[in-house]
């Protein structure tokens, strides 16, 4: 199962690994509060597509797609997390304000496309 959660908000046991999903250390908030198991940076969108973006929701199905394709050339950046999350509870954290247009959005999307069929549902 994947979840998504804002760095900002309190952890809890039921976030299972915690996996900050952005290249930058979220503002203002120590590693002790944030309490993330793996921080894989280049998961993240590169500097000149989140610059690009700049979490404008109008740009959002051109930033998806130009995002899935960063990934699609970064295999060895998301496929453990997909194994992860085949076995138990990963929570995507990142640190936008907007909760429906971020890279964790996009990503868990990404990661749900790439699931096999089987698995695809335990990822829901």
């Amino acid at each position: 199962m994947i979840r998504l959660k804002r760095a900002y908000d309190a952890v809890s046991r039921a976030d299972g690994m915690r996996i900050l999903v952005e290249r930058l250390w979220p503002r203002g908030i120590s590693k002790a509060t944030l309490k993330v198991d793996a921080w894989p940076k280049d998961v993240g969108p590169s500097t000149a597509l989140r610059m690009w973006f700049s979490h404008d929701p109008r740009k959002w199905k051109e930033f998806r797609r130009r995002y899935f394709r960063e990934l699609d050339a970064r295999r060895e950046a998301w496929q453990p997390i997909l194994s992860s999350a085949r076995r138990a509870t990963v929570t995507l954290v990142y640190s936008s304000r907007d909760t429906q247009h971020n890279n964790a959005v996009a990503l868990q999307e990404y990661l749900r496309k790439k699931a096999r069929p089987r698995a695809r549902r335990a990822l829901r």
